[in-house]
């Protein structure tokens, strides 16, 4: 693949990761008990937790628009992606989880493994 096209794939990517980020984030704030119901959380209350983290994420999925956008790198996502395989895979050996748990960090670390690749093909040193 021509050198020349990675940077437009690492812009593409970032825009997905976000894009999934909102999507998540739109789930969580709006659609509360039934994105809790299909990830296999039951009897979630309060709701406000759930809905705080929906706004985390739409947050984070500006923050890595920003990251990239202005600053040219993938930090931003790299570094809350780790963080929240970590989280999750800790929550996953500790206390029994839906399914949804160990999927998301399989998910989160093959976004932030991703991320760091294309970044680097991309002409970028460090993310």
């Amino acid at each position: 693949m021509s050198a020349l096209r990675w940077p437009a794939i690492e812009r593409l990517y970032v825009v997905l990761v976000a894009l999934h980020s909102l999507a998540i984030g739109v789930v969580l704030l709006f659609l509360t008990e039934w994105g809790l119901a299909f990830g296999g959380f039951h009897d979630v209350r309060p709701l406000f937790f759930p809905r705080q983290a929906g706004a985390f994420h739409l947050v984070v999925a500006a923050a890595y628009l920003y990251d990239h956008l202005v600053h040219g790198r993938v930090t931003v996502m790299v570094m809350t992606k780790g963080l929240a395989v970590v989280f999750l895979c800790g929550a996953w050996a500790l206390t029994p989880v839906p399914w949804l748990v160990p999927l998301s960090a399989l998910g989160d670390g093959l976004m932030a493994a991703l991320a760091v690749h294309v970044h680097r093909r991309a002409g970028g040193a460090r993310p």
